[in-house]
């Protein structure tokens, strides 16, 4: 069955600025309305210079967590096949075959049958094969969390949160989101522990919510993947071979596809954070992201090619990026100082392949 769409991440992140603000190596700003913020302001350097004293290139400011503050989530990924006891109405349904599905399910669902109930409420809701009917969708959803489905749980919390064919009613989505967590749905997982950090600011939430991000990261969901690798990374008092993971959680979020886990991902590797740095994978990752559409990756990506930083030098390349940022409302006075000192040809093959660019 599909699912629908998480709690945003900016209660996580706010908590998270809370604890290393003036803290952390990487550029901190606070842009709580924004999925970007300004980049640093650290002066324009000339095109392959900016090195250390040992002859090793600088890396380029790294982007915090703080600056994709309520961005945008990927939809999580679907839920697990049926895998139960065989299920004539489940059956039908996971071969397309709705009005067979609903017409098994209807009669167990009368009599009491939570799994019958969700398969009713998922088929109303989505309107598979008959018309869409949130109103009844609740109902029976309603009725299978009565009867402890956390698939259903789930689903009506979600329902009571956003006022969806019911009321909203804040306490009672709460609680069955609390419930349909405790019961192991890996959706549910990942938005108590939302809930739980939003109501409980600060270190205190973080600690509260970890153990659900950590069972659903567990399950496959890139969104709690990325909460993790945050908090480990935050967190002081976590047992140091939790911290040794928080790379290899944002790994994983990355190579889900989640591009911010890209990004940071990228930065981490750059700026050596969560373990040696690695420019070269570094670039690819946000390489990756920039090409994903990633407009703070395609920022940071127009500074590797100027510093030579895991890839050789293009200033074409490098104001290409900048070019692409720049027209989503990201703007760099350093990028925008290197770009009018390359010759007028380069700008106009930057932008030539600046107005090519298609997201991949």
């Amino acid at each position: 069955m599909s699912i629908l769409p998480a709690r945003p991440l900016k209660y996580l992140l706010a908590s998270i600025v809370a604890l290393t603000a003036g803290g952390s190596d990487i550029a901190v700003a606070q842009a709580p309305d924004s999925v970007i913020s300004q980049p640093g302001t650290a002066p324009a350097s000339s095109f392959r210079t900016d090195r250390l004293p040992n002859g090793d290139v600088k890396p380029s400011d790294g982007v915090g967590v703080f600056d994709r503050m309520g961005a945008k989530l990927p939809d999580l990924p679907p839920e697990k096949d049926y895998k139960g006891p065989i299920d004539e109405a489940y059956g039908a349904f996971q071969r397309g075959y709705y009005l067979t599905a609903m017409d098994k399910a209807l009669p167990r669902a009368q009599l009491g049958d939570p799994a019958a109930q969700t398969l009713i409420g998922e088929i109303l809701s989505q309107g598979l094969g008959v018309k869409k009917d949130v109103k009844n969708a609740a109902f029976w959803y309603g009725k299978a969390a009565e009867g402890g489905d956390p698939a259903a749980m789930f689903k009506y919390a979600l329902m009571l949160m956003e006022g969806q064919g019911v009321p909203r009613d804040k306490a009672k989505a709460d609680d069955y989101m609390r419930k349909a967590a405790e019961a192991g749905n890996p959706s549910a997982e990942f938005n108590w522990a939302q809930i739980l950090v939003a109501d409980n600011p600060g270190e205190k939430g973080l600690k509260l919510a970890l153990p659900f991000y950590e069972k659903s990261a567990e399950q496959g969901i890139a969104d709690s993947q990325y909460a993790v690798a945050q908090i480990y990374g935050t967190l002081k008092d976590l047992p140091q071979e939790k911290k040794q993971l928080a790379r290899e959680w944002m790994a994983r979020a990355a190579r889900a596809g989640f591009d911010t886990a890209q990004l940071d991902l990228g930065i981490w590797l750059v700026n050596g954070v969560g373990g040696p740095k690695d420019y070269v994978k570094g670039f690819e990752w946000l390489k990756l992201a920039a090409n994903g559409g990633n407009v703070v990756a395609q920022n940071k990506l127009a500074h590797l090619y100027i510093n030579a930083i895991g890839t050789p030098p293009n200033p074409i390349e490098a104001a290409k990026w900048y070019v692409l940022s720049r027209r989503a409302g990201l703007a760099d006075p350093s990028l925008e100082d290197f770009y009018l000192g390359i010759e007028d040809d380069q700008q106009k093959a930057a932008i030539d392949a600046a107005n090519k660019f298609r997201r991949r």
